[in-house]
């Protein structure tokens, strides 16, 4: 039995399927459990388009559940693009909404979103990265309303760069990143959206997988990172042999964002 802990519907600007299609394929799969994970990225310069409405995502949700009750477990997840100085504004949003499960991820670093050219301007690709895992250091030391960390190293998706940077180098603030997220009882995901960008690791990297487990972190989910059905638990099987072989003992769902662990 798989769980999917990071999906996506058109409640986000960049996904084109329903629920009703993203659960339907679930249920074929014959997956446990769904949690979808819609984005929400504020202050954004390149596009104001993945602010959601929260009342009518947790209104078709609930809809949701009601529907496909006894067939999948369907849990009220939301994936949130933080930057530093939105941190309070988070901070009332997951007081007013209520979620199962909630994604701290960074989709942009000034504003300016890693999927454009703009942040890499004017930057070498070290000083890029450099960034990029500072200012996440920043959130995960500061904001707390969340479950797991988003793809930890996702500016290795971007950039147009001819090669990626090793962990290595930046690796005394990916240990601190993982550090303050283990002291707080949150937990990591592993992203399979890996396969579908033919990246050459795992996301985070398996370095940074074995790292998170040294350093005693037991909290982590899989997550396709699916926008369509061709992707919901892409190479899940791979995945739970993976950290099985590792050590690690379970895998984490959420309810009323407290974690429950699956033997895997």
């Amino acid at each position: 039995m798989f769980y999917d802990y990071h999906v996506h519907s058109n409640f986000s600007p960049d996904s084109k399927t329903s629920m009703t299609k993203m659960i339907e394929t679930c249920i074929n799969l014959g997956l446990k459990e769904v949690c979808f994970t819609d984005h929400m990225d504020y202050d954004v310069k390149q596009t104001d388009k993945f602010v959601l409405d929260y009342k009518e995502y947790l209104k078709t949700l609930e809809l949701m559940q009601n529907k496909y009750k006894g067939k999948i477990t369907i849990k009220k997840g939301i994936e949130l693009g933080l930057q530093p100085h939105l941190i309070e504004k988070y901070n009332q949003d997951m007081k007013n909404y209520k979620f199962d499960f909630i994604i701290c991820s960074q989709h942009a670093i000034d504003k300016n979103d890693l999927y454009y050219d703009e942040y890499f301007k004017n930057k070498s690709q070290k000083e890029a990265y450099e960034v990029y895992y500072k200012t996440l250091y920043d959130i995960i030391k500061n904001y707390n309303n969340y479950s797991v960390v988003g793809h930890v190293d996702l500016i290795k998706r971007y950039g147009n760069y001819s090669n990626i940077l090793k962990d290595s180098l930046f690796i005394d603030i990916i240990e601190s990143i993982l550090k303050e997220a283990i002291y707080k009882g949150k937990g990591i995901e592993i992203n399979t959206s890996c396969f579908r960008y033919k990246l050459p690791d795992l996301t985070p990297s398996r370095k940074i997988i074995s790292l998170y487990k040294d350093l005693g972190g037991e909290i982590i989910t899989t997550g396709s990172d699916a926008h369509s059905p061709a992707f919901i638990s892409c190479k899940f099987d791979y995945i739970c042999s993976y950290l099985k072989d590792l050590g690690f003992k379970y895998i984490s769902t959420f309810n009323n964002l407290k974690p429950n662990f699956i033997k895997l």
